[in-house]
């Protein structure tokens, strides 16, 4: 079987007729998710076409015309064409250093005007890459700068029609995102919901979900198995359906508290290995890592904590990116993989959550 053969293969499976709810919820994927494939734009746009998805979110583009306002306007047009919803944005906005302030807001602006002509109605942010990253000093001023940087920007945001989407990383647990949130303005700040980050933080998504779901406005589903292990609690991202979560539960509660409007993404971020968080140990491990977290809250544990025991390690076979040099037949693996894992988890979306309008028809 040819590899082209056995994706329109696994199409044809996803495509089995299933009783539609009574609103569908939009279905589209995150492009960060086929990044080995080093696709440009178009392309990107044109396999969610064949896929019959609905909309496209265009995270971390590899476009060579990626700031180039000429391209915005052909991804607008594309996309238009397509009758693809489009949503876009740009990274971390947390100065590490006080000089790097004005250059961090400079890159937003910039994000916000690209987000606006590609007809992206938000623009993704997120603090940090994780807590670790964040610079030295309490979390609380970290909050607050990042609440100065958003404020700086509100004007933009809100004449431009948009809202920034701040996305839960690995740096916040779901109740300190949504103080930012709501103390920068929920006029113009929401949330970009990610079920796959709260596990780096010790936060079961369902968690997540109470917390931020009022607050959407772009919803990405990430899975991951969460187990207990000798050190600790392992955390490890993979295909949709395949984790820990319930996630017929937790996509049901998420459309009854999320606004009306919110499109759903598929974002499975696989080939990276499993991740020890040491908060049911003591030690020295232990130690510096409650020092990064002084804020978190017992219940919340508790609630992390009872997910792992329900959990077991991953036993299905996954080639892992961090291999030293990356020789490049293993680089076709992971290319392979990560369109397997991408149309394995579409495929749940469809039959199992029955997420998705256009793939019916």
């Amino acid at each position: 079987m040819t590899r082209r053969t056995f994706f329109s293969s696994a199409l044809a499976a996803s495509t089995v007729a299933a009783a539609p709810p009574a609103d569908p919820w939009p279905l589209g994927i995150n492009t960060y998710c086929l990044r080995f494939q080093r696709w440009n734009d178009r392309k990107l746009i044109d396999w969610c076409i064949e896929q019959k998805l609905d909309a496209i979110f265009l995270q971390d583009s590899l476009d060579p015309g990626v700031m180039d306002p000429k391209h915005w306007a052909e991804v607008r047009q594309w996309t238009q064409e397509a009758k693809l919803r489009v949503e876009t944005g740009g990274g971390t906005i947390l100065p590490k250093t006080p000089d790097a302030y004005a250059s961090n807001v400079a890159t937003l602006r910039k994000n916000i005007e690209r987000a606006a002509a590609t007809g992206s109605p938000i623009v993704r942010a997120l603090l940090a890459s994780d807590r670790r990253a964040m610079p030295p000093g309490p979390v609380e001023k970290h909050i607050e700068t990042t609440v100065k940087v958003l404020r700086e920007v509100r004007s933009q945001v809100m004449d431009a029609g948009v809202k920034i989407g701040l996305e839960n990383h690995k740096e916040l647990q779901a109740w300190e995102t949504r103080q930012v949130i709501e103390t920068a303005g929920k006029e113009f700040v929401g949330s970009y919901l990610d079920t796959g980050n709260p596990v780096f933080v010790f936060e079961d998504p369902a968690t997540t979900i109470e917390h931020l779901a009022p607050l959407a406005v772009t919803f990405h589903l990430r899975d991951s198995v969460v187990y207990e292990h000798p050190e600790g609690i392992a955390v490890q991202w993979v295909p949709l359906g395949e984790g820990t979560s319930d996630f017929k539960k937790l996509v049901a509660r998420a459309r009854e508290l999320m606004p009306a409007g919110v499109h759903i993404y598929c974002k499975p971020i696989t080939a990276r290995p499993p991740v020890v968080l040491p908060v049911t140990t003591t030690g020295k491990d232990a130690r510096e890592w409650w020092d990064l977290f002084p804020r978190a809250r017992a219940s919340e544990l508790a609630q992390f904590i009872a997910l792992a025991k329900r959990g077991r390690p991953y036993d299905k076979p996954m080639v892992v990116e961090d291999y030293p040099g990356r020789p490049e037949a293993y680089v076709e693996a992971l290319k392979y993989q990560q369109l397997e894992h991408m149309t394995r988890s579409l495929d749940y979306c469809r039959k199992t959550l029955n997420l998705g309008v256009r793939w019916r028809g």
